[in-house]
């Protein structure tokens, strides 16, 4: 575990420049687990650096595929379906639930028997979820309540139609992963659309993929080829910058090579609605995976409701709205009870932090309230191993009255290295 680091975030009189962000973990995660599935050498570029995506490497890599480079290229030679190695021991997937969820669609494909674990925070995180439609295929998995460690045995898997109870594009996958090892044809329903990287990434690597609808189709058995592919920027890395931008007066922010894909874009409007200034240009669609730049500028932070029909397209940026909002603005947050089970009680934690940098916080029972009417005094705040709410009570800081302390400020690696010189080159 890494020692505990402490940041001081000082007030902002300025905010802009020009960037790009790291490669979206989200399909980082997918085209790896894909590479590592198909037959011959993948090559892809601009892997996400951050300690999740390097949890999904090792645990690959344990489970005897070859994976070499770095960051900026990363080589995988494919092993073809089926064809892990049992690994020595545990998998680690340290605090990745993205690794945990759709390693666990492609283990229940293996005929050998395999235990994942995890951090102390991935150990709180719900996996029954994960766990019974992959059951209803045919492996047997046990777990700790429904949490880790959780030992997956696979192989013979049937085909199933399975509607999720929550929108999860973590379970949507890990469904798909396995129906593609499946006999017959495996159907995922949603309650509402949420991200769509797998089917993309899958098309890409050569899979046939349905959609109809909330309901998204595979047919079992099918070979998937090697790739050779650029990961965008992320878009939920970016959002810390856009809302930053759009916080700080004169604020002025544009990221380049960001990726686009509209199942990721509902933040750009609800920035909007803000009375931020926003523009996005889309370069190039490459494989289903929109990628572009984002401009976005200050003009002044309006109130901001998000309801439950929103909530699944911006459950990451959450957090970095609530900061926002501390700039003179408001928000109005229901229907997130799923930011309860993510790597904090987010609900609890970031009302928590945000108060105690002086913000007027509420937690609601499935979301929460913030009034910026006042301006935060500054204090310290404490990211309780979370990532996003790192840099989330940065944002919040540097519209303060005096310098702020960010404790676990460490937590950014899982998602940004370096965040924190980042965020010093572009506020003054």
């Amino acid at each position: 575990m890494a020692p505990r680091t402490s940041i001081l975030v000082r007030p902002a009189t300025r905010f802009g420049g020009r960037l790009r962000v790291p490669g979206d973990k989200s399909i980082a995660h997918r085209f790896a687990l894909l590479a590592a599935l198909a037959s011959g050498q993948s090559i892809v570029r601009n892997y996400a650096p951050g300690a999740d995506c390097q949890a999904t490497r090792a645990c690959l890599e344990a489970l005897g595929v070859r994976a070499e480079g770095d960051t900026a290229t990363l080589t995988i030679i494919g092993r073809g379906p089926c064809s892990f190695s049992s690994p020595g021991g545990a998998l680690d997937a340290r605090n990745s639930g993205t690794t945990t969820r759709l390693l666990a669609g492609l283990l229940a494909a293996h005929p050998f028997e395999t235990t994942v674990v995890g951090d102390e925070s991935l150990q709180r995180r719900p996996m029954r979820r994960v766990i019974a439609p992959l059951e209803r295929m045919g492996a047997t998995i046990t777990s700790a309540d429904g949490r880790l460690p959780m030992t997956i045995r696979g192989g013979g898997l049937q085909a199933i139609d399975h509607a999720t109870e929550v929108p999860s594009a973590q379970v949507k996958s890990a469904v798909l992963l396995a129906g593609l090892h499946a006999r017959g044809t495996t159907r995922v329903t949603e309650s509402y659309p949420t991200r769509n990287h797998t089917e993309a990434a899958l098309t890409r690597f050569g899979a046939v993929v349905r959609t109809d609808g909330l309901t998204v189709s595979i047919e079992g058995g099918q070979e998937l080829r090697p790739i050779d592919a650029a990961v965008p920027g992320d878009l939920s890395s970016a959002a810390f910058w856009m809302c930053a931008a759009a916080a700080v007066p004169g604020g002025d922010v544009t990221i380049e090579q960001v990726g686009l894909n509209p199942s990721r874009t509902a933040l750009l409007g609800i920035l909007g609605r803000t009375g931020a200034t926003v523009e996005a240009t889309v370069a190039s669609d490459d494989g289903g995976e929109p990628v572009g730049c984002i401009r976005v500028r200050h003009v002044g932070v309006l109130p901001l409701a998000i309801g439950p029909d929103e909530v699944p397209g911006v459950i990451d940026e959450l957090p970095v709205l609530a900061a926002l909002a501390t700039h003179g603005g408001e928000i109005t947050v229901t229907g997130a009870s799923e930011l309860r089970v993510k790597e904090s009680d987010r609900i609890a934690a970031l009302v928590a932090g945000l108060r105690a940098l002086g913000a007027d916080a509420d937690e609601l029972p499935d979301g929460f309230h913030v009034a910026g009417a006042r301006q935060l005094k500054g204090g310290e705040a404490d990211a309780v191993g979370d990532h996003r709410l790192a840099m989330a009570f940065a944002v919040a800081a540097l519209g303060a009255r005096s310098s702020s302390v960010v404790h676990g400020a460490e937590a950014v690696d899982v998602s940004y290295p370096g965040f924190f010189g980042i965020l010093s080159s572009l506020a003054g």
